[in-house]
């Protein structure tokens, strides 16, 4: 009984990092207008846990007209939501200054069941942030 219990958590304990390693990876949006405007996004998620954000931003008409934005953590994954911490101690610096703190993303993929043509971008669609830019904002996987 003992050993049948111990199969059980290793398997389900198996099948929980199986699906934290679909999301990590390089996600990215880029937006480029015709006056040669550019604003991109670009979140890595690591195997370890962590996190690293850059946000570049290159618009003629604001000031400054260069911006290069940063942020970094941890970040954890149940039930295809992404939850983001950042530990203002060890995470926030002068470089680093983007507090993801109570940020939610949900992770979306193709469902193994959809067995149709229909193509499905991978990416992570921010559902919560304190960082008003990013709610509601969809990086795409790269």
């Amino acid at each position: 009984m003992k050993t049948i219990f111990t199969i059980l958590i290793l398997i389900s304990n198996l099948t929980l990092y199986s699906q934290e390693n679909k999301a990590v990876g390089d996600y990215l949006l880029s937006i480029k207008t015709n006056e040669s405007d550019l604003k991109e996004w670009k979140l890595t998620l690591n195997e370890n846990g962590t996190f690293f954000f850059h946000y570049y931003s290159n618009v003629k008409f604001e000031i400054p007209s260069e911006r290069n934005i940063y942020g970094k953590g941890k970040w954890t994954m149940k039930n295809n939501v992404i939850s983001f911490y950042s530990d203002k101690q060890k995470d926030l610096d002068e470089k680093h200054t983007l507090n993801f703190n109570n940020s939610k993303a949900r992770f979306v993929i193709k469902s193994p069941r959809d067995k149709t043509d229909k193509i499905v971008k991978t990416r992570l669609h921010f559902l919560e942030s304190e960082i008003f830019w990013m709610k509601g904002t969809e990086l795409f996987k790269i």
